[in-house]
Order: C-alpha cells, then sequence, then structure tokens
C-alpha cells in the first residue's frame, strides 16, 4: 500500500495563510496599504491553502497528485503577479482600473472581507520596502517555494509503507 506524504500539504496549508497575517498585520498594525495587486496575492494564497487542504486531509495519491496540480498553477499566478506589480503596476501612475482590479471585484472578495480584501492605495503608493526588501518579493519568495514544494509531488513516486 503506498501513501504520499501529508507534510508538503500542511506546509502549503499553513504557510499562506500566514503569509496572509503577516499582510493583514502590516497592513492594520502597520499603515502599508495594499494595491490592487496584494490583495490579488492574499486571495491567491488564500486560493493555495484552500486547495491544498485535500491534499493534506485525504490521503488518497490521486487526490493529492491533483491538488498538487492545482496549487502549483496557483503558485505560478501569483509568482506572475509579484513581478507585474513589481515591474510593471509599481511603475504605474495610472488611475486605471488593472486586471487585479477587476478579478478582485468580480469575485466579490473585496465587498465581502473588506478588512482583507479591499485595495486601498495604487500601486505606485504602494511600492514600498520591508528590510530593504521590495514588499512583493517576499510575496514572490514564498510562490517560488509552494510552487517547488507542490511540483516535487506531482512528479514523486508514492512512497512505500
Amino acid at each position: 500500500m503506498s501513501r504520499p506524504a501529508a507534510w508538503p500539504y500542511a506546509v502549503a496549508v499553513v504557510l499562506p495563510l500566514a503569509a496572509v497575517g503577516a499582510a493583514l498585520f502590516t497592513q492594520h498594525r502597520l499603515d502599508m496599504q495594499p494595491c490592487p495587486w496584494c490583495v490579488l496575492q492574499r486571495a491567491i494564497f488564500v486560493a493555495i491553502s484552500l486547495t491544498a487542504l485535500p491534499g493534506w486531509l485525504i490521503r488518497v495519491a490521486m487526490v493529492r497528485k491533483a491538488v498538487a496540480g492545482l496549487a502549483l498553477l496557483l503558485a505560478v499566478c501569483g509568482m506572475s503577479a509579484a513581478l507585474w506589480q513589481h515591474f510593471v503596476a509599481a511603475a504605474s501612475i495610472s488611475c486605471q482600473q488593472t486586471l487585479a482590479d477587476h478579478i478582485v471585484q468580480g469575485s466579490g472578495l473585496s465587498e465581502r472581507w473588506p478588512e482583507v480584501f479591499a485595495a486601498y492605495a495604487s500601486c505606485a503608493d504602494a511600492a514600498v520596502k520591508l528590510y530593504g526588501i521590495s514588499y512583493e518579493f517576499y510575496s514572490l519568495a514564498l510562490f517560488a517555494l509552494l510552487a517547488l514544494l507542490m511540483a516535487a509531488q506531482c512528479w514523486m513516486r508514492s512512497r512505500r509503507l
């Protein structure tokens, strides 16, 4: 009987939620207001966590592979959002709605949970550094870590017990 390890999925549930918690702390305690791309990345972190949850709880290799594939896709989307935020959106002073605005507003998250998913700053205004590193690079690093972890689960053979 083969059963894949559960710990990678537990990490993929807990780390994204910790990242959102850290973002909420910096928003509400350090007054670092989020831009639409920040909010989109929060939503992607929550989506990764919710996607990984069945992989943590259900010990069926096929389910875990499917979960890992979807979480990997979401992590790649998160990496793309972080890179877009840094290299494109943060340099823009336009007041036009961005793709991130449309996605977050279309999902209804900003209306249901504005404390977590409402954007209060433009991308140019939200281009801040935390300990000398652009904030979105922390997000990028975590998305990359999650992508590697989930990619390993996609291509790893189930271990024998």
